[in-house]
């Protein structure tokens, strides 16, 4: 029997798009969607006591929902003064999350807490957030794409959050020891993302390409890939085994 898929979304009966073989809802103000919205940034806040039925008890339409609530509303939508004061003070300590927390918890597509973390090393607040300053941070051009249009198109709408919008700065080491770009999987760790906090607190800048700084090179796969021809005609350190590196740091 041949399955006809959907055209309509359920929730809010908006046409469907076909994205890479998927089926996506294009209505931004879908029910389902800020649903999502809504469960993911609180859990990204660590915001506890807002499961699926109290965000449905208390009608919230949106992220700017949450911080318009009052004591009183939230008694009258639970029913419950001891959960209502327990979720509004969740909620009252929140406001004071960092960028660093905040950023991911937007659901910014590819925007999460590695590309975060790589924008806080050149950026101070959101609004520093630029074309430039993704480069330099060593995000991807469609990443890169998708913050600036959030930016341009949802944050204006968002900025009235109760958030300072500024990252939680990092104490960089005050000597740089050199600048590393990988290639490839690594061996000695599980994620390339752990791989580069470690350089980073060691003092190593971390780039996403070879370029004319770059100093070393990893390559535990052994893989001759054009990164790794790059840095081999440039000159560039190639290092094997990221321990040979930084010792036993890992």
């Amino acid at each position: 029997m041949k399955i006809q898929p959907p055209s309509i979304c359920p929730s809010c009966a908006s046409t469907l798009k076909w994205v890479k073989d998927q089926l996506f809802c294009t209505n931004n103000d879908c029910g389902v969607k800020t649903e999502k919205k809504i469960r993911h940034f609180v859990t990204s806040l660590k915001i506890k006591g807002f499961g699926p039925v109290t965000i449905s008890k208390l009608n919230l339409s949106g992220l700017l929902d949450i911080y318009t609530l009052t004591l009183q509303d939230i008694i009258l939508s639970l029913s419950s003064e001891k959960l209502a004061i327990k979720l509004f003070n969740e909620i009252e300590n929140s406001k004071k999350a960092s960028l660093n927390l905040l950023l991911p918890a937007f659901s910014i597509p590819l925007i999460g807490k590695t590309a975060t973390e790589k924008l806080s090393t050149v950026c101070s607040t959101i609004y520093d957030i630029t074309e430039c300053t993704c480069r330099n941070a060593g995000l991807g051009p469609k990443a890169t794409e998708n913050i600036l249009t959030w930016k341009r198109t949802e944050f204006p709408i968002l900025e009235s959050l109760p958030f300072n919008y500024t990252f939680k700065q990092i104490q960089q080491p005050t000597q740089i020891k050199g600048v590393v770009c990988i290639s490839g999987k690594l061996q000695s760790v599980k994620t390339k993302a752990e791989a580069e906090k470690i350089l980073r607190a060691l003092g190593y800048i971390v780039k996403s390409s070879v370029t004319k700084d770059v100093t070393f090179l990893i390559n535990e796969s052994g893989i001759e890939s054009a990164k790794t021809l790059k840095a081999r005609n440039s000159g560039v350190i190639i290092v094997t085994n990221l321990k040979d590196l930084i010792g036993e740091k890992i």
